[in-house]
């Protein structure tokens, strides 16, 4: 590490005072440091100079420094003491049976089962001598300190019955350690690192003698520091090979670990190239995306909502929002929208027009479901250490009903269904993030989301998305589609409708692509008129047969929305009664 002159005194970081005052005020020995841990940390020493050290660095050589001992633990390496070495050398070859672990004591405590037991017995050593010092009238000043790497390599998340024996007793032996007054009162300290805190075993992370500190992503304001520290080492032309200024080269990395916004800008600068408001957009997107093992996707849209037919004041109302978005009035912002409607009415699409419009990250939540136990877990955690970081994000949930959990979960999953919907819950009702995580779920059975997750102070605007309902209506959308498809549509080659017909969204498209396929296959010198060709398209159209269960879906989504004004005058004068009743009749189609 270099010591270099910081641009601005970053001090002590939030969650490593956090740990200093809990440890010196005595009441928790254990820690438990989870999040951003393979980020680089800023540290300024009492010289005033800064430095940006790993994590492990950070806790050796700043937090621990006082210490006497410090025995440094993962199952690659083995045990290491970065403080003490001659020390701990000396009574681990004491302790070896000779020739048992090969030449290199170190490698032979790769083993964790092996490893476990020293460390535990040489706690034991530790108390032991602090305690004949007091009985001989000394002082029992000595500082002996443990930090687990990948702590979920030692003891994971799992039934401890259900574990294997060796498991089980690590499981123990680091409740031991959290819970001895002994250990507490001897000045010496277990600190566990994880970068998801759901991948440990829950009998360690709900021990209340063990203390969970997050390191969270930098913020924008930290991003900020660190641009300028990065600008007065390593790249002293950052400004000047930058199209942004550096606060707003910031506020692009915002999202990123300080590790990986050094990569951002160092690739381009390696290789002669200016960075560009296109280039960070792109490289931040891959990062973040890889980062999140594509449970994530950043939805880049090249629409806006002027694309979209119909639904006027469903665009009103999203429009406005937008605006009170831009203007940063997030108080008066809903904390989220559920957008229902039958197959093919264009929720999807509605979503990616207004993206297009806001001017902020908007990210897709892919399927984070997986078969490991607690893998779901940490994903989610993972997901939402992300949304924080981006400081404002748009976060879209299609097929909501199938990935949003049940409340009560149940034994066909093992409670995982149940255990989704309360991180889900808990996240979203948090009223620290209105205004900067919008959740926006859209599904086509709003009846299987449970009541709780899409209540007022979640989800608080229901829009229901409905098929064209007058022959004006089928006209806009297909010109709408047909120019998203580039299909040289007009007016005037649009036949006119049988009454009563309906089409979808999706329907529509299909037609479109059908004509479109036949006007491409003209023969050489055939002028069939588009007219033609598409009313020929439309009149062998067979209309879909699952009437009954569009009907539903309409009919589900009428029940679901919280205003008016978004319903077809058909379905505006309906009271409660009737709709209840006309879906009990269409429930049995489903």
């Amino acid at each position: 590490m270099s010591e270099n002159q910081p641009p601005k005194s970053a001090g002590l970081p939030k969650w490593a005072e956090e740990l200093r005052e809990q440890f010196v005020s005595g009441s928790v020995g254990q820690f438990i440091v989870y999040g951003n841990i393979f980020d680089v940390v800023p540290y300024t020493t009492p010289q005033g100079n800064i430095l940006f050290p790993s994590l492990k660095e950070f806790l050796t050589d700043a937090m621990l420094a006082s210490y006497d001992i410090i025995l440094v633990y993962d199952r690659g390496k083995g045990i290491r003491a970065p403080k003490g070495d001659k020390e701990w050398t000396e009574w681990l070859n004491a302790a070896r049976v000779s020739g048992d672990w090969g030449e290199s004591p170190t490698l032979g405590t790769r083993n964790p089962v092996r490893a476990m037991e020293l460390i535990d017995f040489y706690i034991l050593r530790m108390l032991n001598l602090q305690a004949i010092k007091r009985k001989q009238g000394e002082a029992a000043s000595f500082k002996m300190a443990v930090i687990i790497d990948f702590a979920q390599f030692i003891v994971p998340t799992g039934d401890p019955i259900q574990l294997t024996g060796d498991i089980s007793s690590f499981i123990v032996k680091i409740l031991t350690w959290a819970n001895d007054p002994a250990i507490l009162n001897n000045n010496i300290v277990t600190i566990l690192t994880t970068e998801k805190l759901n991948d440990v075993n829950a009998l360690i992370v709900g021990n209340p003698r063990s203390a969970k500190i997050e390191i969270k992503l930098p913020t924008e304001d930290e991003m900020l520091d660190y641009v300028k520290w990065l600008k007065s080492t390593s790249f002293p032309k950052l400004e000047e090979l930058c199209d942004v200024k550096l606060d707003i080269l910031a506020k692009r990395l915002t999202g990123l670990s300080r590790v990986e916004a050094k990569n951002a800008v160092a690739f381009p600068l390696a290789n002669g190239q200016r960075i560009t408001e296109k280039m960070l957009g792109n490289k931040k997107k891959e990062l973040i995306e890889k980062e999140c093992q594509e449970l994530l996707e950043f939805l880049e849209s090249p629409y806006t909502l002027d694309l979209v037919a119909g639904h006027e004041p469903v665009k009103q109302w999203l429009r406005e929002d937008g605006q009170l978005l831009k203007e940063g009035r997030l108080h008066a912002l809903p904390m989220g929208y559920l957008i229902a409607g039958r197959i093919g009415t264009g929720k999807t699409f509605m979503v990616q027009c207004w993206a297009g419009e806001l001017g902020v990250p908007c990210v897709v939540l892919k399927n984070f479901r997986d078969k490991w136990v607690g893998a779901t877990e940490s994903n989610l955690e993972k997901i939402f250490s992300i949304l924080h970081a981006l400081g404002q994000a748009i976060v879209f949930v299609d097929e909501a009903d199938q990935i949003t959990g049940k409340r009560g979960g149940g034994d066909s999953d093992s409670g995982l269904s149940g255990r989704v919907y309360a991180m889900l819950a808990k996240e979203m009702s948090d009223t620290r993030n209105r205004g900067k995580i919008i959740w926006v779920f859209a599904t086509s059975r709003p009846d299987l989301v449970e009541v709780d997750l899409k209540r007022q102070g979640r989800l608080d605007v229901h829009i229901p998305l409905f098929p064209p309902q007058t022959e004006k209506e089928v006209h806009d959308l297909f010109l709408s589609i047909a120019k998203k498809l580039k299909f040289p549509l007009k007016p005037e080659d649009l036949p006119t409708m049988k009454e009563g017909t309906v089409f979808g969204g999706h329907e529509i498209e299909g037609i479109l692509v059908r004509a479109l396929r036949a006007y491409e296959l003209r023969r050489e010198g055939e002028e069939k008129p588009i007219s033609e060709i598409f009313k020929k398209v439309i009149e062998e159209m067979k209309p879909s047969a699952q009437t009954k269960k569009l009907e539903y879906m309409d009919l589900v989504a009428v029940r679901e929305c919280t205003d008016s004004r978004f319903l077809p005058e058909r379905y505006r004068n309906l009271s409660p009664e009737e709709v209840e009743l006309r879906i009990d009749t269409l429930r049995r189609f489903m």
